[in-house]
């Protein structure tokens, strides 16, 4: 087994956590590295519906920790699918229905999830396993868990895990790499977004020297959809509505996951039409709203700088970060829009 060395006065990762954080790398990395050593029970997580940097976290911290001994069960929340989009990454294979989870586990580790109730119904196996420990960006994250890596200026979790993994003495392959450059790129925005820093960019070139093919994965993650997409992309920017007054400005659109598979796309292609519709010069905020199969309305929005969307997603139940951020609505439609208005119009 590999063992874990401890941290040391420098790092090459170019990330050199502080204070509070630094002492909860280390206590990670001891609870990581004993569990490993123990041969235990190691469930991980990501949250549910996971994008990339989600899944990418829970199968590269999966696959480390398989190779320093743990016996690790990487899964996420049900609905229990992969879109497509995600479902080449390495070791996705491996991921473990929640129905197959064993009741008691030694070690939780909970991946890119900003509030308990991103885990859905895993939550209960988080407090209930032996030790606990939440990785994790989100400026909104609460704090929960026994072990807490919660930084918010790191541009991604798989920042963190990849950190993890290094204090762990886990070489980096082409394996890991994939699955950490795909959050990476993921949630950086193909490293466009403001949280872009030179260490992004300097674990961007680690990753690079394993000889991963950074094209084909963003061209999987971004650049690959199915004919339907078009179809579904002008009806949705079609009905886009422009509102300068609200706020610093506001656009926003809505769909449904029927409307998605009235196209013949699965309602998860939906995910990807807030970053068309942040383009709009005029508005500060863009937002869609995706209707559930409930009758609830999941709503993304995205922040050019003037507004702290993670502060209007907190203030009605969502979380995120200060440009990027969500929340679900149990009003219509034009209640939804009635709420966020208000909201947007009291944060700048």
């Amino acid at each position: 087994m590999t063992t874990a060395s401890m941290p040391t006065a420098s790092m090459p990762t170019a990330r050199m956590p502080t204070g509070s954080l630094l002492a909860a790398r280390d206590n990670a990395v001891r609870a990581l590295a004993g569990a490993a050593r123990a041969g235990s029970t190691v469930v991980l997580s990501g949250h549910v519906q996971p994008d990339a940097d989600a899944l990418g976290s829970t199968l590269a911290l999966a696959e480390g920790l398989r190779r320093c001994g743990a016996q690790v069960l990487a899964t996420f929340p049900e609905p229990f699918t992969l879109p497509s989009s995600l479902g080449w990454l390495p070791g996705a294979g491996q991921l473990v229905a929640p129905a197959s989870l064993p009741a008691q586990v030694d070690l939780f580790v909970s991946l890119d999830a900003a509030s308990t109730g991103r885990l859905g119904a895993l939550a209960p196996l988080l407090a209930s396993a032996g030790r606990s420990i939440v990785v994790d960006h989100h400026v909104s994250n609460p704090g929960f868990g026994d072990v807490r890596l919660v930084d918010p200026q790191a541009a991604a979790t798989v920042v963190l895990v990849a950190d993890l993994l290094e204090q762990l003495d886990v070489e980096l392959d082409q394996q890991l790499a994939t699955c950490l450059y795909a959050g990476l790129a993921a949630d950086t925005g193909s490293f466009r977004f403001g949280n872009t820093s030179p260490g992004t960019h300097e674990l961007a070139a680690r990753l690079l020297r394993t000889g991963i093919d950074h094209a084909a994965i963003s061209r999987r993650l971004f650049d690959t959809a199915p004919f339907g997409w078009l179809g579904l992309l002008s009806a949705v920017t079609g009905r886009a509505v422009l509102e300068p007054e609200v706020g610093a400005g506001v656009v926003w659109t809505w769909s449904t996951g029927a409307e998605a598979r009235a196209h013949g796309l699965a309602p998860d292609q939906l995910e990807a039409l807030v970053d068309v519709v942040r383009a709009t010069a005029e508005a500060d905020v863009a937002c869609v709203l995706k209707g559930q199969d409930d009758g609830s309305w999941v709503v993304s929005m995205r922040s050019r700088g003037a507004t702290d969307v993670a502060r209007v997603a907190m203030a009605l139940g969502g979380g995120g970060h200060r440009a990027a951020a969500g929340y679900t609505s149990a009003h219509d439609l034009p209640g939804t829009m009635d709420e966020l208005r208000v909201e947007l119009a009291r944060t700048r």
